[in-house]
């Protein structure tokens, strides 16, 4: 049986970004992914924004790993060459009840030490002249990434530390014996690799893999929701040099207007609860796709939109209950010594992936 010093499961922006920091602390790390290759969930099927931690709640992990990550986020970017821009973006209200909602905006962010200018109509339709608003806020700390390069550049910072990822590892169980988790993958007898520290950032499946942890108390592994959130690409330039985004509705930030390092434009998510995994996108929700984009650009062609891709959030609240914050569960919650679970990373976690990754590290420490 092979062992190293940790195993991190999961090969999404999260678990690399782990890997990497446990590797440049000195440790030999494995990373385990059940796809064929890494960051094909969650991780690479989002809007790639950075955000700049507006909207969750003070004191929280979201609104902490937010602002921390989002600084060292920018700062690695430069560093290792991922392209990115800082472009800002503006929370429209487009209608005069919705003005309340930015207030309570402004209330987060300032807790979370966020800074966000508050726009009159005139002044936000100056700087996006294609916009009818009522109100705006602009944050000029929101950003675009190329996830893909940064999950590549995550790797490649693993590997140099000495981390070794494989791909294809189905695991049927993990057991503890003598002071190591080890992990017995299926159609397998006996465990292939032993480790004293293990974590499970599995995103989607996280919470079937704590559920195989033999050691690991099901009452501690919360509820999985799922949340479906479907984007339709635009044909064509778009009259925008920012992001524009709603204010948020229930289960996310509302149908938005992302832009890309290319220049193209999509707009997205919208929010639907699913029972299981499932990427397809319908392209009958187009009318409804072009009216909830109108709220951000009313000249909006409904005829170049065309339906995009589908990510999933793995959502710790259900329809209707108050947004969950992220859970990482070390050894001073559930007791087992070298063990992290990492369960409803959804977003923020690409801004907060590097600050949640030290605060793996601290865990296991």
């Amino acid at each position: 049986m092979h062992e190293v010093d940790a195993i991190v499961c999961g090969a999404g922006v999260i678990g690399l970004a782990i890997a990497r920091a446990l590797a440049q602390r000195g440790c030999e790390v494995l990373i385990l992914e059940r796809e064929s290759q890494f960051g094909t969930h969650t991780s690479s099927r989002n809007s790639e924004v950075v955000h700049a931690g507006i909207y969750y709640r003070s004191g929280s992990l979201k609104a902490r790993s937010c602002v921390t990550g989002r600084h060292q986020l920018y700062r690695f970017c430069a560093e290792h060459g991922v392209p990115h821009r800082r472009i800002g973006k503006l929370i429209v209200a487009t209608h005069a009840d919705e003005l309340a909602a930015l207030e309570a905006i402004v209330d987060h962010a300032r807790a979370a030490g966020v800074e966000l200018v508050q726009l009159g109509a005139a002044q936000a339709e100056a700087l996006e002249p294609a916009l009818d608003c009522v109100g705006a806020l602009l944050s000029e700390q929101t950003g675009i990434i190329d996830s893909h390069a940064y999950m590549q550049s995550l790797l490649g910072g693993a590997e140099a530390g000495g981390a070794s990822l494989v791909c294809g590892v189905d695991i049927e169980a993990v057991e503890r014996r003598g002071g190591a988790w080890t992990i017995r993958l299926c159609d397998e007898r006996e465990p292939v690799v032993a480790a004293p520290m293990l974590v499970n950032a599995a995103g989607l499946g996280a919470q079937a893999l704590a559920a195989r942890i033999e050691a690991c108390d099901p009452a501690s592994i919360p509820p999985l929701h799922l949340a479906r959130g479907h984007y339709f690409s635009y044909a064509g330039r778009v009259p925008f040099s920012r992001l524009i985004y709603p204010v948020p509705v229930p289960g996310g930030l509302g149908t938005h207007l992302t832009l890309d390092l290319a220049g193209g434009a999509r707009f997205g998510p919208d929010v639907e609860w699913i029972d299981a995994v499932d990427y397809g996108v319908d392209p009958g929700r187009h009318a409804a796709f072009a009216a909830a984009a109108r709220r951000v650009w009313p000249a909006l062609d409904p005829a170049r939109l065309r339906p995009g891709f589908a990510g999933i959030r793995p959502k710790l609240n259900g329809p209707g209950s108050p947004e969950a914050d992220f859970m990482v569960h070390g050894p001073e919650h559930h007791g087992l010594d070298g063990l992290v679970n990492l369960f409803g990373i959804e977003s923020p976690g690409l801004t907060a992936s590097l600050a949640l990754a030290d605060l793996v590290c601290d865990q296991l420490r």
